[in-house]
């Protein structure tokens, strides 16, 4: 694989991984909003998809996605329970990691 196809990997991976990270972070703010269960499955999905696109550092899009939504809520709420969210986010890019490193050529 090239190194400019590697690089457009990994920028397109860090663009979804922020902009899903920050999104889902703003969703859980919301008012009204106490779906849990929906927030969980977003951060799995969103870092899986991270993952399987940037195929390495599984980590990396695992903090991208899942620390937005602890820091909001630290900081606006002072809810210290929501730095649970990075394990979800981090079982999600473990499963996208895995997928990518099974369907590699």
């Amino acid at each position: 694989m090239s190194r400019s196809t590697a690089s457009r990997r990994y920028a397109t991976a860090f663009v979804v991984a922020v902009a899903a990270g920050i999104a889902i972070a703003l969703i859980d703010s919301s008012p009204g909003w106490d779906s849990t269960g929906i927030t969980a499955g977003l951060l799995l999905i969103g870092a899986g998809v991270a993952s399987a696109i940037g195929r390495d550092r599984p980590w990396l899009w695992a903090l991208l996605v899942g620390l937005p939504t602890p820091l909001l809520e630290t900081v606006r709420d002072g809810n210290t329970g929501s730095w649970l969210a990075l394990g979800f986010a981090a079982l999600g890019a473990a499963i996208g990691w895995v997928i990518a490193r099974a369907s590699r050529d």
